[in-house]
């Protein structure tokens, strides 16, 4: 077991975040309401990106990019242009985050080094920014994270309510690389490293962003 999984392990175990004792004091979360919002923005915006393809406004496609792009343009305003950008002219959204208790998240990703900024690996973007919920899909909430290690690779998925979304970490000539799997999908996968389920050592567990009630 290599050293990073032992502290992964030991984080989940604990229920914290592997950077708790990095940071002095970790400022206030959003309420429940801001959180309940950027919850529906968050799984809003990556189910547009599945159902319409990736916007320009997308421009790192990995999975964790897919997580940073969404929680960005979930925190922002959204006035007439941007939704006109993003294509969603005529939908119904949710209401926006208050400016105020968006500006500290915003593209203010903490990393393990101790500085912050709007790039973060998927690794230290569950490490440093979430906390550990479970291993069980019946304990997620819209916009939670599904974290698996590999060792010298990490990868995340989206839990959407109904389904679960990421993206491969690679664009190719017909295949923009988003994915939009049901659970069941999922745990019938051929090579089981990527089964959500408990007895996979390779699914670290279920992640919250830290800064949702």
């Amino acid at each position: 077991m290599t050293p990073r999984r032992r502290c992964l392990q030991a984080a989940a175990a604990l229920a914290l975040p592997a950077w708790a004792g990095w940071a002095a004091a970790a400022p206030a979360r959003l309420d429940a309401q801001q959180s309940r919002h950027l919850r529906d923005w968050i799984t809003l915006l990556i189910h547009a990106q599945v159902e319409q393809g990736p916007t320009p406004r997308w421009t790192h496609r990995d999975c964790a990019g897919l997580v940073r792009f969404a929680v960005a343009e979930g925190l922002r305003p959204h006035d007439l242009a941007w939704r006109q950008s993003m294509g969603l002219m005529g939908q119904r959204l949710p209401p926006d985050i208050d400016p105020q208790a968006a500006a500290p998240w915003r593209n203010a990703w903490k990393r393990a080094d101790g500085s912050q900024g709007a790039f973060v690996s998927a690794l230290d973007l569950v490490q440093a920014n979430t906390r550990f919920i479970g291993r069980q899909l019946a304990q997620a909430q819209g916009a939670d994270l599904l974290f698996y290690d590999f060792g010298d690779d990490q990868h995340l998925m989206v839990w959407m309510g109904r389904y679960i979304a990421y993206h491969t970490g690679r664009v190719l000539p017909g295949d923009n690389g988003l994915r939009a799997l049901s659970p069941s999908q999922l745990m019938a996968w051929t090579d089981t490293r990527w089964r959500p389920a408990g007895d996979n050592p390779n699914f670290v567990g279920l992640y919250r962003l830290d800064f949702m009630a």
